[in-house]
């Protein structure tokens, strides 16, 4: 058992010997950590490892099979959330828990109030959110519905949620995974804030840049066991990775490109605002077979209006579209698909899988209707079953069946799934839309080595991110959008990660166009 080395006497919390299990699998197994105040403690590990389970341990959700949790030195009651909210224990999912059809001021004080309150104090809860945002720099209006805000104005709201209710304890759950760079690097100073007021913050990531820049010390699970604890300040991405994994990682080797034909061509490609809520303002964009073109950009400025375009969600209102040299009028998702283009979604809960449905739907619900699957009008679930099978074991998907419901996998499991179902058989354009957001360094070198193999076999691959290291690790050639707009490609290299960022802003876009 591994012992925090910052236990002292300012220990705020102590999860002692916590083990977990989900029928035969053992989630957490006899786990223990301390947190001191205002520190910053970091939890790693691959995606499966036991975190978020060992943090809804903590927070009431589960209740552990052995194994005890304390707060300021008193045992903390399990399966509890209340008592673990008054105990001073606030926690920001990675999905976030918000109404979306009540206001800022409603989500945040909902439950706070007595139950034999008959209405709101609607002035001093807004003076009171007035003030923790001013504190604590999370500046969001408190009669926007929710509905109105950006995913970083979100994650704000959860956080003063937390914060209203006195929260001493913080666990961040991914709070990065669905954040652009920027809102990340205001996330990182909110954290200064709360931790110079003495704050004491969880902070669970896969990003090991991120783990480093923020964090005191580092605890690594693997496989649900504590594998390793380091002090932040002596340790290095390398060393953390190779704990996450069990052995080291090396990042892919990307050799020269051997461009081919164009296999997707925009000319001067309009677009509405659509339900992606961005548009595309003449856009022009070829993708050569075997080669991979990195498109960097800050969310919200046209990626999924093209995404959707190229996926044929979207039509386009102007301009020419063509595939293989031949004009289609885009707008269908069955031609896209018969086209040979296959989709690696932004979100892989809400579009990319139905979680619900087992395995072996998933992975035929864009082939359903072809051959092997299909029969006189019928499904042929045995052939189903057996690419559902395929695909378990060439793409390494953890899963108990073909039948397991597809939420119960992890996030890592979820996009091999995908990664599975878009690549096989091989496709000849792959529009890979954030395909790493969320996923810990192992399964980030997986997929990475996938898109590799891909575009060494031909198929000419446009990858979306917001992550500027996998742009340049991965891409032959780099576009950046801007307001719907896209620079012509750089090669790979012309271009410095501080001339790409700010082109990202919009600053000499238009004079590389």
């Amino acid at each position: 058992m591994l012992q925090s080395a910052a236990a002292t006497s300012n220990t705020v919390l102590r999860l002692s010997g916590i083990t977990k299990r989900f029928g035969a699998l053992v989630a957490n197994d006899a786990i223990s950590l301390d947190l001191g105040e205002g520190e910053v403690v970091a939890l790693l590990g691959e995606n499966g490892a036991g975190k978020t389970t060992l943090m809804n341990i903590l927070f009431g959700h589960y209740v552990a099979d052995a194994g005890t949790v304390e707060v300021f030195g008193e045992p903390l009651p399990p399966g509890d959330p209340r008592a673990a909210l008054d105990a001073g224990v606030g926690m920001v999912h990675q999905h976030f828990t918000l109404a979306e059809n009540m206001t800022v001021l409603e989500n945040i004080a909902l439950g706070t109030q007595s139950p034999w309150s008959w209405r709101l104090d609607r002035s001093a809860a807004r003076e009171r959110i007035a003030r923790l945002s001013q504190d604590f720099g999370l500046a969001v209006d408190a009669d926007s519905p929710v509905s109105a805000l950006s995913v970083g104005e979100r994650q704000r709201v959860e956080i003063l949620k937390a914060l209203y209710r006195d929260a001493q304890i913080l666990v961040l759950d991914e709070p990065t995974a669905v954040l652009t760079p920027i809102e990340a690097e205001a996330l990182f100073r909110t954290l200064k804030m709360l931790v110079a007021r003495g704050l004491s913050i969880i902070f669970i990531s896969h990003k090991l840049g991120e783990v480093m820049a923020v964090s005191d010390r580092v605890l690594v699970l693997r496989g649900g066991r504590l594998v390793g604890e380091r002090r932040t300040d002596g340790t290095t991405r390398t060393e953390l990775a190779a704990l996450m994994v069990g052995k080291e990682v090396a990042a892919p080797a990307v050799a020269p490109a051997e461009p081919g034909a164009a296999l997707l061509e925009l000319e001067n490609v309009s677009t509405g605002p659509g339900a992606s809520g961005s548009r595309l303002e003449q856009v022009s964009l070829a993708l050569h077979a075997g080669v991979i073109t990195g498109l960097a950009g800050v969310s919200g400025n046209g990626q999924s209006a093209l995404a959707a375009l190229i996926a044929g969600t979207e039509r386009p209102v102007s301009g020419t579209m063509r595939i293989a040299g031949r004009t289609i009028a885009g707008g269908s998702p069955r031609e896209a698909l018969n086209l040979g283009i296959a989709r690696i979604p932004e979100d892989r809960h809400a579009v990319g899988t139905i979680g619900d449905m087992s395995v072996t739907e998933n992975v035929i619900a864009e082939r359903y209707r072809d051959r092997p699957f299909s029969r006189r009008g019928f499904i042929d679930w045995r052939a189903a079953r057996a690419f559902a099978e395929e695909i378990i074991r060439d793409y390494d998907v953890k899963c108990p069946s073909p039948e397991a419901r597809v939420r119960l996998l992890s996030g890592g499991n979820m996009q091999k799934l995908i990664l599975g179902r878009a690549l096989d058989p091989d496709p000849a354009v792959i529009l890979a839309n954030q395909p790493t957001r969320g996923l810990d360094v192992g399964a980030v070198s997986y997929v990475h080595r996938r898109l590799l193999e891909a575009r060494r076999r031909g198929a000419a691959v446009l990858l979306i991110s917001e992550d500027l290291d996998e742009i340049l690790a991965l891409s032959d050639e780099v576009c950046v959008m801007f307001k719907g707009r896209i620079s012509p490609p750089s090669p790979r290299g012309a271009r410095s990660i501080q001339e790409l960022g700010e082109m990202m802003a919009g600053h000499g876009l238009e004079a590389a166009a």
